[in-house]
């Protein structure tokens, strides 16, 4: 167990650390330290999001029992992937602050950059929701999933790690945020994409776990709830519902995207991402971490179709 968490702890931060130094010194690329730093993010963000979503169909589709039937990669890749959501909060924080730097915030203090302890409250009040389900990963479902299971429902905890498909999409839609190419082609069909893979990949998710139990013991759909233990009831609706909250964000923003609501003049330079607004005006805050903003800032209008 410990050396599966170890390597799990050495992996993801190291991937992060070796592309970072791909993205900087790699000819034709050489990101900057801050634009570096958010993209390997995200290629880290979507990797563990394209392991998960082979272990969950590997996993799912080798169990006949729903309850009964075990697999060897479900415990394993738990302990491996639970490293990662503790990862992932440090990394989210050093995006959001070279977004701070970039955008220009550090000069609304006359100058001197912000305290750091500033910085982690601002980012945990901006990023709250992401952060508690990362530690609500961490500290209850991690031991949940490998010690209160005791070895039944491998079926279900495959087809959870199937909702990570949708991250992949997230991720290049924030990237292409960034770049200034929210007016391509791409960014329309990634933004489809995005919305048909979270929604049934995320949202539908919980109801098809309910619905695969019926099927197993033979009783009708919403007799469910009443017959399954109460803390699995409890559990997939706190999971639940922060699912349902980044959706409606998404489909806000793919509303505004397909609309053109928030369609403006393309940006001056495309080479040069998210300089920020003119001196001496105040700079919008980054978008929060799913990537669509519910409310449409001055700045989203010139540079977010989100």
């Amino acid at each position: 167990m410990l050396s599966i968490l170890a390597a799990g702890s050495i992996f993801f931060p190291g991937l992060f650390l070796l592309s970072k130094r791909c993205l900087k010194h790699t000819p034709g690329l050489a990101l900057s330290e801050g634009d570096a730093t958010i993209v390997s993010a995200r290629l880290v963000s979507s990797i563990q999001a394209i392991m998960a979503s082979l272990a969950g169909y590997i996993i799912a589709s080798s169990c006949e029992d729903v309850i009964e039937d075990q697999h060897w990669l479900t415990s394993t890749y738990i302990l491996f992937a639970v490293p990662y959501f503790a990862y992932d909060i440090y990394a989210m924080f050093l995006c959001y602050w070279h977004k701070l730097q970039v955008k220009g915030h550090e000069e609304e203090e006359g100058g001197r950059p912000k305290p750091m302890g500033s910085e982690v409250a601002s980012y945990l009040r901006r990023e709250f929701l992401m952060v508690l389900h990362h530690v609500v990963m961490v500290t209850i479902c991690f031991p949940v999933s490998v010690f209160w299971r005791q070895g039944k429902g491998d079926y279900f905890q495959g087809v959870m790690f199937m909702a990570e498909l949708s991250t992949p999409s997230v991720c290049l839609g924030k990237i292409l945020i960034r770049y200034k190419k929210q007016h391509t082609l791409l960014h329309k069909v990634n933004g489809a994409l995005m919305l048909v893979t979270f929604f049934v990949c995320r949202v539908l998710l919980f109801p098809y776990l309910y619905y695969a139990y019926s099927r197993y013991a033979s009783i009708p759909l919403y007799t469910v709830p009443l017959v399954a233990p109460w803390q699995c009831n409890v559990g997939a609706f706190c999971l639940m519902a922060p699912q349902v909250y980044w959706f409606t964000l998404i489909c806000r923003g793919a509303f505004r995207l397909f609309t053109g609501a928030s369609r403006s003049r393309p940006p001056a330079t495309l080479n040069k991402p998210d300089r920020g607004c003119c001196p001496g005006q105040g700079a919008p805050l980054p978008p929060p971490a799913n990537g669509y903003s519910p409310v449409p800032h001055k700045a989203d209008r010139e540079t977010d179709t989100h």
